[in-house]
């Protein structure tokens, strides 16, 4: 409800020249914010903004207006315009009076094109602030998309637009919408190069921006990659470096396995600051190739984020996934071949078919060494064979019955040994050779 003294005041208004106006409008503002009570500020600022814009003032004494009410309401808060400084009071005044304005703006075509810098203001200094003060961070970045770039009114350099795109990209990945996110950043990436060199801390913002949008994603490995390069930034604080670092090591743990999983923890783990982490105990188990415990899984499990521990297609979480294709990479170390529902029993699955299945998807991927013979229900891991990471490198390329002569030559190559051996003996203890025996 408008107060009563703003309603007086307002109904003198017809009594001022059109000259006048102007600044009998100006003094009503006034009076608002030096208010003691502000339960009345959005409901008096709201009827100043409709009899401002029902007089037809002009351009330039409605804009000058605009601009007062603009500044009155950035007065309501105590720290600036952001999200940290404003209460839940200022912002829903933000809001109903910022909206209003806006209203009767485009609402007018001649005022649309004229007041482009003040509809911009309002847009990212009020609303958008309001609506991130309310975590309601999806409307911020809509509020913030709205913003007019493009137009004869009003030209903007390479480092608004990328510093406005950075607060968009932030605000939607604040709601994980990596999909709306990564529309922006993808625009972001042609100017980029344009502000990068002047403003490291914005290009900070920008490689950060990406390395949460492919951990999004699920494209873990790129995203680990892009975590550890932000994490040797002498730009942020240490504590940042170290909680960087972590997040390339939980993607690290959460990418498919194979060779190139395996270059990028080799990195992590040579690593100095890794080893004051939480996270180093999996690192190191899985960079040694080594076995994981469902409880070391279990542990690492309560520091994930939400769409990290996500349910993939086949009803698996990312994070159970990775680990049933680590814990088969170890397998391949500890034997040369193994049954199916062995395997799945290492694994921890269901049926030895399910191993087999995702035994064969590594090995096609090239993320495995080895072969499986399907008849026997036995795979054969390849020691000597390293998969290179690229498509079909796993598969071993042997003839039938190659595990049969390799079993044959090390026996051949035993028996072999042990006469080499019984003949030294002889030459060297002729007595040992019972009488009779032909050479003796």
């Amino acid at each position: 409800m408008v107060s009563s003294e703003v309603r007086d005041l307002l109904a003198q208004v017809p009594n001022w020249s059109q000259a006048d106006r102007p600044a009998a409008f100006r003094t009503i503002i006034t009076t608002i914010t030096s208010s003691p009570d502000p339960s009345h500020f959005a409901a008096d600022l709201k009827a100043v903004t409709d009899a401002i814009f029902l007089e037809s003032l002009g351009v330039v004494a409605t804009r000058a207006l605009v601009i007062d009410l603009i500044d009155a309401l950035k007065s309501l808060a105590s720290g600036g315009p952001s999200a940290d400084t404003i209460n839940s009071t200022t912002s829903s005044i933000w809001l109903d009076v910022g909206k209003a304005i806006q209203q009767h703006i485009q609402s007018n075509p001649t005022l649309a094109t004229s007041l482009v810098d003040q509809t911009a203001t309002i847009y990212e200094d009020l609303l958008a602030a309001a609506h991130e003060s309310q975590n309601s961070f999806t409307d911020a970045a809509k509020t913030l998309a709205a913003i007019p770039l493009d137009s004869s009114q009003r030209r903007v350099t390479d480092k608004y637009k990328a510093d406005l795109w950075i607060r968009i990209i932030r605000n939607y990945l604040e709601d994980d919408d990596a999909t709306s996110a990564e529309t922006y950043l993808n625009k972001l990436k042609n100017i980029i190069h344009n502000v990068a060199d002047d403003n490291p801390v914005l290009n900070l913002h920008f490689k950060l921006s990406a390395a949460r949008i492919q951990d999004s994603n699920r494209q873990f490995l790129a995203a680990s990659q892009s975590y550890y390069e932000i994490s040797l930034s002498p730009a942020i604080a240490e504590e940042e470096r170290l909680h960087t670092l972590s997040m390339a090591i939980k993607c690290a743990v959460l990418a498919p396995a194979g060779p190139p999983r395996s270059r990028v923890l080799a990195k992590l783990y040579k690593d100095e600051r890794s080893a004051s982490l939480e996270e180093f105990g999996i690192l190191e188990k899985m960079f040694l190739d080594r076995l994981l415990a469902r409880a070391e899984v279990e542990k690492f499990a309560q520091g994930l984020a939400p769409h990290q521990l996500a349910t993939t297609s086949d009803g698996s979480t990312v994070l159970a996934k990775a680990m049933v294709e680590h814990n088969l990479l170890a397998v391949s170390r500890l034997y040369r071949n193994i049954g199916f529902d062995a395997l799945g029993s290492w694994l921890g699955l269901d049926s030895g078919n399910k191993a087999e299945e995702i035994t064969a998807r590594m090995i096609e991927q090239g993320r495995l060494a080895g072969s499986i013979d399907q008849i026997d229900r036995i795979i054969y891991f390849e020691s000597g064979l390293e998969a290179s990471g690229e498509k079909g490198s796993g598969r071993a390329e042997v003839p039938v019955g190659k595990e049969m002569r390799r079993q044959d030559g090390m026996v051949q190559a035993l028996a072999e040994d042990l006469e080499r051996i019984t003949d030294d003996l002889l030459v060297e203890f002729p007595q040992l050779v019972p009488a009779g025996v032909p050479g003796n």
